[in-house]
């Protein structure tokens, strides 16, 4: 047989049935996964922070229970700092679905004297949110968390198990975690413990967003490009319409068009310069970027092992 360019060359429509097997091999994990939660466990919740990640979470678990609801609620730990397009968007969606939605607020943990606020120049909520997610699970006695974190965001979730068993005071212990052979997900646990489970664990950003372009669900509008008030600091761009990200007298505010890769607390997320006002052209300039979403987020980049010590805290 000759070896032409012709005969090896991948027409468009096979490479779009490539991709799209990609994607439903990655879905049918996913929905397998949340079935097991909801077989194996007696109370799930599906932590919510209204970005991406968590929204295609909520797709694929009313694909795995549909027609019926979602089984279990979500539960969201609001900073008191996210975007005000976050959280217009969550009530929105629960409402639409009509999902229960229980929320738990950061201030009220610095109210009463769990955590100290921070101050100055790179102040951040993030953080504190380890204490008021554990102080919820053990309010509502969660066994099994459902979290959107993907092992391509972080060196410390790359190591991260599907079933991640926590011990009783709600901590990671690398010690505790069980082998993950053949698609067996081992959900026992003794008395106290829980497990944070992530479906999408063997995603990637690009995944995320071909997965929303093919379902087309809608995202919070700040994902695109619009027009922002800003200021550089350190080589990223802040949001300036607010009085929450720290500032000095010196850092100069101008209307730029960006857009946010993740959607955190709005004291440590950056924006992006962009022009990419659709579902298209954020494919496109992801699938371009060399850069990781987490490049945006200013607390991973506190110390080398920042992420490493608030996952081992209990932060996911």
């Amino acid at each position: 047989m000759s070896n032409t360019s012709t005969e090896m060359e991948v027409t468009p429509s096979q490479k779009l049935l490539k991709d799209t097997s990609h994607i439903n091999a990655l879905e049918n994990e996913a929905i397998y996964i949340i079935r097991e939660v909801a077989a194996q466990f007696e109370k799930p919740v599906l932590l919510f922070s209204g970005g991406k990640d968590s929204i295609t979470l909520v797709r694929l678990a009313q694909k795995a229970f549909w027609p019926s609801k979602i089984p279990f609620p979500l539960m969201h730990i609001d900073t008191g700092h996210n975007f005000p397009e976050t959280i217009e968007f969550r009530d929105r969606l629960v409402k639409e679905l009509g999902l229960e939605l229980i929320v738990r607020n950061v201030q009220d943990s610095i109210d009463q004297g769990k955590v100290k606020e921070e101050s100055g120049r790179y102040s951040s909520r993030n953080s504190l949110q380890t204490t008021t997610l554990l102080d919820a699970i053990e309010e509502f006695k969660f066994d099994a968390c459902i979290g959107g974190a993907r092992r391509d965001e972080e060196k410390a979730r790359a190591k991260e198990r599907i079933f991640s068993v926590r011990d009783d005071f709600g901590q990671w212990d690398e010690r505790n975690q069980r082998p993950e052979l053949f698609d067996m997900l081992n959900g026992q646990i003794e008395l106290g413990q829980n497990v944070r489970v992530f479906p999408i664990s063997n995603w990637t950003e690009l995944d995320v967003w071909s997965y929303i372009k093919d379902e087309a669900f809608e995202i919070p509008s700040i994902y695109f490009a619009h027009k922002r008030k800003t200021f550089f600091r350190d080589g990223m761009i802040w949001s300036a319409e607010d009085d929450i990200v720290f500032r000095e007298d010196d850092e100069i505010v101008e209307e730029r068009l960006v857009r946010f890769r993740t959607v955190g607390d709005m004291s440590c997320t950056a924006a992006v310069l962009s022009d990419a006002a659709s579902i298209d052209k954020v494919v496109e300039e992801i699938r371009d970027s060399s850069i990781s979403e987490r490049g945006a987020r200013i607390d991973d980049k506190r110390s080398e092992a920042a992420m490493e010590k608030r996952k081992q805290q209990g932060y996911f």
